[in-house]
């Protein structure tokens, strides 16, 4: 036998080699399509979580479900997103933010279509399950995807715009759910949701950078894992600096989770009527942010930082003036909030950025361990602290000027702390 290179053996019409298809290549956005994207990954928890709220009664008739049976798809929801949160950023910084993004994406769709197609109560539990591991992904991956390519004035920038385009979501989710459900059904809100997630996937995949390269990963071992964790939850300065987000969503989660009770029994309101509360919240969430992103540069984070408790330490000084004295009344008892969510607003770029940058190899973890840090205390606020206030609007103002304090002390704090430190290194 002639050996395979005899050009005798040889076909006549040389098999021309298929050449390998080229990597795929990433369209770049610009800062602030970038930030829209990233927002956009951030809607899908508050879609998740608000848009079906008013589908509740057609899902009882339709699955043959009692109403706990139908509330518990939210509890397994919630479950699976606190517990799933604080594994998101440790998965990206070792495979990468754009795997962990892309292949959040796709359990959520599949979470999401079955949640469509459920049949039983039972079946829908198991993919909310799936929604909720996937659902925080955006989240906590898009912050440290924001420090990754900026730094500095530019990443707070960035960090206010995705809060502003977010806190669009939680005011029209339970719109858009209550319109679906009106002209179709149940179902339909889902499947929109999967229709948006089909979309927001194929613009990741188009247009969502890589931004830790394989050279700088982190091993994905119980070891490391262990130590990382560790070191963050062993930081006093971790604990403080998250702790001025955590307890300033807190004071505003206060309001929002006590809202059934407040709104109908305190402010005799009906349900077509929560915008009484919701529109000022919201509104002190977008213009705060869009304040945030243009003093980002000219001011420094510990100034900006400064003039957010100025608006929250005066709006909750005013709630509890007034309703020392005054019963509750509108607009007054839900004023405040609006100079609550703007004070807050420009706090939480500088205090989220200044908690990263304390582990700048491993930014994922620390912003899952800050994601995990403020929905424990949103649960704990949820369930405990709301139900024991929500007998007296005083009470709730006297609880959200507790968190403003405490936050406030835990930024002073951490300032006192790290002069000590900056004396020793000397």
């Amino acid at each position: 036998m002639l050996p395979p290179t005899d050009p005798d053996q040889l076909p006549k019409d040389p098999v021309v080699p298929v050449p390998l298809p080229a990597p795929h290549k990433i369209v770049m956005l610009s800062a602030g399509g970038l930030a829209t994207l990233l927002a956009g990954l951030s809607m899908l928890g508050p879609f998740s979580i608000d848009a079906y709220l008013p589908a509740f009664p057609q899902i009882m008739a339709n699955l043959h479900a009692s109403s706990i049976q139908v509330q518990q798809t939210l509890t397994a929801y919630m479950l699976a997103f606190s517990g799933m949160v604080l594994w998101h950023g440790a998965l990206s910084d070792a495979f990468g933010r754009r795997n962990v993004i892309l292949v959040a994406l796709v359990v959520f769709a599949i979470g999401t279509f079955g949640c469509a197609a459920a049949s039983t109560v039972h079946y829908l539990w198991v993919f909310r399950i799936m929604q909720g591991v996937s659902a925080g992904a955006g989240v906590v991956v898009g912050r440290a995807i924001i420090r990754d390519l900026y730094s500095g004035a530019g990443a707070a920038r960035l960090l206010s715009m995705v809060t502003m385009i977010f806190s669009i979501a939680p005011a029209i989710a339970p719109v858009l759910g209550g319109w679906i459900v009106t002209w179709f059904d149940w179902r339909a809100i889902f499947l929109a949701l999967c229709a948006y997630t089909l979309v927001l996937g194929w613009v990741c995949w188009q247009h969502l950078p890589e931004t830790v390269p394989q050279a700088k990963r982190q091993p994905f071992n119980p070891r490391f894992l262990a130590q990382s964790y560790g070191a963050i939850f062993s930081s006093f300065l971790f604990h403080m600096k998250a702790g001025v987000t955590a307890l300033n969503f807190a004071g505003l989660f206060l309001y929002i989770t006590a809202s059934p009770v407040l709104l109908p029994v305190h402010l005799h309101l009906g349900p077509s009527q929560f915008a009484w509360l919701f529109v000022p919240t919201v509104s002190g969430i977008f213009l705060g942010s869009m304040a945030a992103n243009r003093m980002a540069g000219k001011y420094t984070f510990a100034r900006q930082i400064g003039i957010g408790f100025a608006f929250m330490l005066s709006a909750v000084t005013f709630n509890v003036v007034y309703h020392l004295f005054l019963p509750p009344a509108l607009p007054w008892t839900v004023l405040p909030m609006f100079f609550f969510t703007f004070g807050s607003s420009l706090i939480a770029p500088g205090a989220t950025l200044l908690a990263l940058d304390l582990f700048p190899h491993i930014r994922g973890t620390v912003a899952s361990c800050q994601s995990f840090v403020s929905t424990l205390l949103g649960a704990i606020v949820a369930g405990v602290i709301a139900p024991a206030l929500s007998h007296s609007v005083l009470a709730l103002a006297l609880g959200q000027a507790g968190f403003a304090l405490a936050a406030l002390a835990c930024w002073l704090t951490s300032r006192q702390y790290r002069r000590v430190l900056a004396r020793r290194a000397r």
